[in-house]
């Protein structure tokens, strides 16, 4: 079954293209990341935000989530193939970033 897609930046917009996504994606680009470390890195996300955040991304399969049966639960989650992917684009992003405030 192939997927219709009439403009493929909307596709990849709608699957990346909120405020968080980029961010968590990005930060998972230094490797598997326990949860409360990786929001850390995230200023201004709310638990409430990254939740939803990172299960939106896992659902889309841009990343994996391990669960470890310990007390307190330890989570851990990582980039998968399809979101490995996103580098350039998450790096090119970055560099983009840091050109322009050197204007």
């Amino acid at each position: 079954m192939s997927k219709v897609i009439d403009c493929p930046l909307n596709y990849t917009m709608n699957l990346i293209g909120t405020k968080w996504k980029p961010l968590i994606l990005f930060h998972l680009l230094e490797g598997e990341m326990r949860s409360g470390i990786l929001q850390k890195k995230i200023q201004g996300i709310s638990n409430k935000m990254f939740t939803q955040t990172v299960r939106e991304l896992e659902k889309d399969g841009l990343v994996l989530r391990k669960v470890f049966p310990v007390v307190p639960p330890k989570v851990e989650y990582s980039l998968s193939k399809r979101g490995k992917s996103l580098e350039t684009v998450l790096r090119g992003l970055d560099a983009w970033g840091m050109e322009d405030l050197e204007v």
